[in-house]
């Protein structure tokens, strides 16, 4: 078997430090979105929104082969996809985007996006502490994380690339098959993660919802989406994301595996 184009996706909360217990050389490319650098330096690419704090970027010069993503290089990837209204505004989306379309990969793995908060405010919620949960603010593009993973996986699968997660929590509120990351050497033949992915996804469905966004016409070529807010509506983007639930057969994320 020919080595995949293999990337990691590495969010920030709590469990994304498991990774300093994995051999991260299975991997071609590993992505930290924002903060998430700051667990292992095996990073390649960190991403982050324009509105990050500049103090918590890496100091100055970082090595030669770590790039910095911004808007400057996410927002044409995200929009050669739908553009962010359909995405999902959160980084954890964005960067499966970018990743999807800058690096080509052949699977893209996350760890550590699985965005489910504790309701108790002094609970340690990311892997420094206790942060502002950013996929839970009021957003019109996020009313179902659910929904934007599966939409995620859905444009992966059109491109021939395959999306798990790694997480071991019980709970995650993105819809990828999960993997085990002991298994990955053994499981990570494309064919077999794309006919997995494949039989979650129905392809009727998904073509009918890429249409209803088309017809919608929700884009914003800049990415601020939110300065054009007023110009959506909550109800129609519901009903888009209840299109791509239902795209989705069954209602657990498939397991990778016997």
């Amino acid at each position: 078997m020919s080595r995949l184009n293999t990337v990691l996706i590495i969010g920030s909360a709590p469990d994304a430090l498991v990774i300093n217990n994995w051999d991260l050389s299975v991997f071609d490319n590993c992505i930290a979105i924002n903060n998430a650098w700051r667990i292992s330096d095996a990073w390649s690419h960190l991403i982050y929104p324009e509105d990050f704090p500049f103090n918590r970027l890496p100091d100055s010069p970082i090595e030669v082969h770590k790039k910095l993503i911004t808007a400057n290089e996410y927002v044409s990837q995200q929009n050669h996809f739908g553009g962010f209204v359909y995405a999902g505004g959160t980084m954890a989306f964005t960067a499966g985007y970018w990743a999807l379309g800058a690096l080509k990969p052949d699977l893209i793995a996350y760890v550590g996006c699985d965005m489910v908060y504790s309701s108790e405010k002094d609970k340690t919620n990311h892997f420094y502490g206790h942060g502002t949960a950013d996929p839970l603010r009021e957003d019109v593009t996020l009313q179902s994380l659910e929904a934007k993973s599966v939409r995620l996986m859905a444009l992966a699968q059109s491109q021939n690339c395959a999306v798990v997660n790694l997480s071991m929590q019980p709970e995650s509120r993105l819809m990828f098959p999960r993997m085990n990351v002991s298994e990955f050497s053994v499981q990570a033949d494309l064919d077999g993660c794309l006919v997995r992915q494949s039989q979650l996804l129905n392809r009727d469905e998904v073509i009918k919802t890429l249409c209803a966004e088309k017809q919608l016409g929700y884009m914003v070529p800049s990415g601020r989406y939110w300065e054009h807010e007023a110009e959506f509506d909550r109800s129609k983007l519901r009903e888009i994301d209840s299109m791509w639930l239902r795209s989705m057969i069954g209602s657990a994320p498939a397991t990778l595996g016997n």
